[in-house]
């Protein structure tokens, strides 16, 4: 069997959970799993509020369409990111704004992020990059001295901290995933977090095809809003999941612990936590050094060949055919082209994991220690 990069880890637990949502969750109970997950979820983050959505680019689009981006804005990101935290930006008529890298933590960059303001800017996105932490301390920095929102998109940092503080909990707003692939899964999910009383209000009224809750009348949107909503059934399973996540961002860490020891003699650079920050360690990475003349498509190719599945640095979103963007990110270019994730998930075995680093360790040219007996057969 191929070894996967990721697949969820469900217990008991959920199971429990989502058969009770399923047997009990209706009429006046379909909301009760999402009640608890939303205010649980605001618990463990140390946040005020938390709206729990179909996905993560529900819960951006309705937060930035909060906050007021619209035709003739911009909205500055990082170069490198999935185009998820892109779509709600142009859904919404706004410009995107694209900026290079830091090469270190493969976030945005604040510098360039400055020099990328203009009158039109109207938020800045950080993206966390596989658990990686952007620069909230510059980030809040120029947010602060603008007066320009700065939105979290921690669809990939659950667990990740910040000099004490969790990711999604210091920006304007947060958003987060549970996509299948991710640490913590509700299936399909997202959830959008603030501290901001008059946003939650506005992101609450939009999430209900903008009907406000002190409205009185039945079926009657004050504005048009959106449709994101999370069932019941997904939440009864994230309230198990939640209840498990310091152990599944601790599973998380330990794994990428385990590669970065046993790749630490390689020329090649792997995920990257500065001082004072903790990484939920979502996705191992592995930057070849440009010396090895490995490739994205060469990594590609060898682990196929030894039954393991891998998966890409995001391509930058300036080369998408939607954008195609004349912009200057050569670290975001570089680092995409020689660059893959390693298989993470929850249960993967020590063997499992030997033959990951296997591979790595042929792409790079170290000395091969002989491989497992399922990699031989």
């Amino acid at each position: 069997m191929r070894i996967a990069y990721t697949k969820p880890s469900i217990g008991d637990r959920e199971i429990e959970l989502v058969d009770d949502a399923i047997r009990n969750g209706w009429g006046p109970h379909c909301y009760d799993y999402l009640n608890r997950f939303e205010r649980d979820f605001a618990a463990y983050l140390g946040v005020q509020h938390a709206i729990a959505t179909s996905s993560c680019t529900g819960a951006l689009h309705m937060g930035l369409s909060a906050l007021g981006v619209g035709p003739g804005d911009e909205v500055v990101l990082a170069d490198t990111n999935w185009i998820a935290t892109v779509a709600p930006v142009v859904h919404l008529g706004a410009t995107p704004v694209f900026v290079d890298i830091l090469p270190s933590t493969w976030c945005l960059d604040p510098g360039l992020v400055r020099e990328a303001l203009t009158p039109r800017t109207r938020a800045i996105i950080a993206t966390h990059l596989y658990g990686n932490l952007a620069d909230m301390t510059r980030l809040r920095a120029i947010s602060t001295e603008f007066g320009i929102p700065l939105v979290e998109d921690a669809a990939e940092a659950i667990g990740s901290t910040y000099f004490g503080e969790k990711a999604g909990s210091m920006g304007a707003f947060g958003t987060f995933s549970f996509h299948g692939t991710k640490t913590m899964t509700t299936g399909e999910g997202g959830m959008f977090v603030t501290n901001d009383d008059a946003l939650y209000e506005r992101v609450l009224t939009l999430s209900n095809h903008g009907r406000d809750r002190s409205q009185r009348m039945q079926f009657w949107p004050d504005v048009v809003g959106f449709k994101y909503k999370m069932a019941n059934v997904q939440a009864a399973m994230g309230c198990g999941q939640l209840e498990r996540v310091k152990q599944l961002v601790g599973r998380k860490q330990e794994i990428l612990a385990f590669y970065e020891n046993a790749l630490s003699d390689l020329d090649l650079v792997m995920n990257h936590s500065v001082v004072g920050t903790e990484s939920g360690a979502w996705m191992p990475n592995v930057v070849f050094s440009p010396r090895s003349g490995v490739t994205r498509e060469l990594a590609l190719e060898e682990f196929s060949r030894a039954g393991i599945d891998a998966r890409v640095f995001f391509y930058p979103l300036s080369d998408l055919p939607m954008f195609q963007k004349a912009v200057a990110t050569p670290i975001a270019h570089d680092i995409a082209s020689r660059s893959i994730n390693l298989p993470s998930f929850h249960d993967i075995s020590e063997l499992e994991m030997l033959e990951v680093v296997e591979v790595v360790k042929r792409l790079a040219g170290a000395p091969s220690t002989g491989g497992s007996d399922r990699a031989k057969a």
